[in-house]
């Protein structure tokens, strides 16, 4: 599967773009912003670009109108289809954000019901009791997602509703040419349903990637031949920043040995989750760091343990954002794209993450583990890497129990001895391959 070996970039577009908080029902071009990005992603070593909702809503995208219209507020359809043209001939995938689990109250099969009550044709649509009443006085209860009765609730076991998403979805590939869909909310979605969409998505294109929103449990649940190829590993990105904050990387390394060692027991061995330091919902890297220092080695994590990377916008020249500031504050406009030391760095991560095969499909083992220090080993087809990383502002010798090797330093290209410990200073990290 190409996703495999994927450098996923987030966007989210109303806000990347700058777009009205609510839809003003103004079409205005602003998705074409992204063309002009292009040459920033091609600088970092993109592949793929995942769009967070771009399809006509209320509000934030996730209160779907119609999926089969780009939002008024970022453009027309011929608009985003000029943008994943160009992204294409850039080589760099496009996956969409897939919102099946409810849609906004403007969607127009709530509105028919609003309007015609039990004689409407879309009442079958949704799970509503007509004893009932809503906050929003509708003369009906309807279900929707964990009490926002902005979002209301599909019945995706009715036929119709299932038809209607897989046409869209065919649209989608038909007319933007996509390569997968993020499905929002995964784990609240129906198993029935999500078997039927990796069959259906198969017959559209073999290699689509689906890509599931889980947060935590078991992800062999809904990862599995029958239903998602990934999902998001909310485990991984809890362990990696509360590690470096509590200085105790082996919550870090215990998670990663836990899910991708070599170990029979381990239990997602060949799997390729899709990891992250943050997103559009979750406060952003630069900022839920309490040591500022160690912002280079939440991204060498990143892009060195197993997984699919993805970046989300603008965090990769450090931008900050706090999550207690509101939804706004995670999803700020960009006027241009910044390349400072930190990108450059991240950049560097990317083309040793393509070029070295062993970090997208090596198993890992934890070599020598400590509270502030960590080495770990990639190894594939006959081929090792080792990582090391300091977090703590004071120099540390990390001892690897006789390990001796010759290795390429692919961060520097020096050449490096390695005679039973590495010795690194402050914040300092090595990512060695042995030769």
């Amino acid at each position: 599967m190409w996703l495999d070996e994927a450098i996923i970039y987030q966007i989210y577009p109303l806000g990347f773009t700058g777009a009205p908080i609510y839809n003003d029902g103004v079409t205005i071009s602003r998705i074409l912003k992204v063309i002009d990005y292009i040459p920033h992603l091609k600088n970092l070593g993109i592949n793929c670009v995942y769009f967070s909702p771009i399809f006509e809503s209320d509000k934030h995208g996730y209160d779907t109108r119609d999926y089969r219209k780009i939002d008024t507020r970022l453009g027309s359809n011929e608009d985003f289809k000029k943008v994943s043209k160009m992204l294409h001939d850039n080589d760099i995938k496009v996956i969409l954000d897939g919102v099946f689990n409810h849609v906004g109250r403007g969607f127009f099969g709530f509105k028919d019901v609003q309007e015609k009550k039990w004689d409407s044709m879309y009442k079958d649509w949704f799970n509503i009791s007509f004893d009932g009443n809503s906050n929003y006085n509708d003369g009906f209860w309807y279900d929707n997602w964990e009490g926002h009765q902005e979002l209301v609730k599909l019945n995706l076991n009715n036929d119709n509703v299932v038809n209607y998403l897989f046409e869209s979805i065919k649209l989608w590939v038909d007319e933007f040419d996509i390569d997968g869909l993020r499905l929002d909310v995964a784990y609240c979605l129906n198993r029935d349903f999500l078997k039927k969409l990796n069959t259906f998505s198969k017959s559209l294109k073999n290699d689509f990637a689906l890509i599931g929103e889980v947060l935590f449990g078991d992800y062999n649940l809904l990862v599995n031949d029958d239903m998602l190829y990934s999902c998001t590993n909310y485990e991984n990105y809890k362990s990696l920043y509360s590690a470096i904050n509590s200085k105790n990387l082996f919550e870090i390394s215990y998670s990663l040995n836990r899910q991708f060692g070599i170990d029979p027991w381990c239990i997602y061995k060949n799997k390729h989750l899709v990891t992250f330091v943050d997103n559009h919902d979750v406060t952003r890297i630069s900022t839920i760091l309490n040591d500022k220092n160690n912002i280079k080695n939440a991204f060498l994590m990143l892009f060195t343990m197993p997984g699919v990377p993805c970046i989300y916008y603008a965090s990769e020249w450090g931008i900050e954002g706090d999550k207690k500031d509101g939804d706004e504050s995670l999803r700020p406009c960009i006027k241009k794209p910044e390349f400072n030391n930190l990108t450059q760095f991240i950049s560097c991560l990317i083309q040793i993450r393509k070029n070295e095969r062993v970090l997208s499909y090596g198993f890992y083992k934890n070599i020598k583990e400590g509270n502030t220090s960590l080495c770990f080993k990639r190894e594939f087809n006959g081929e090792r890497i080792y990582v090391a990383l300091n977090i703590d502002s004071k120099p540390v010798k990390i001892d690897l129990n006789g390990l001796n090797i010759k290795a390429k330093n692919l961060i520097n290209n020096n050449i490096e001895e390695i005679l039973g410990c590495i010795d690194l200073e402050q914040y300092e990290f090595k990512i060695l391959k042995e030769i």
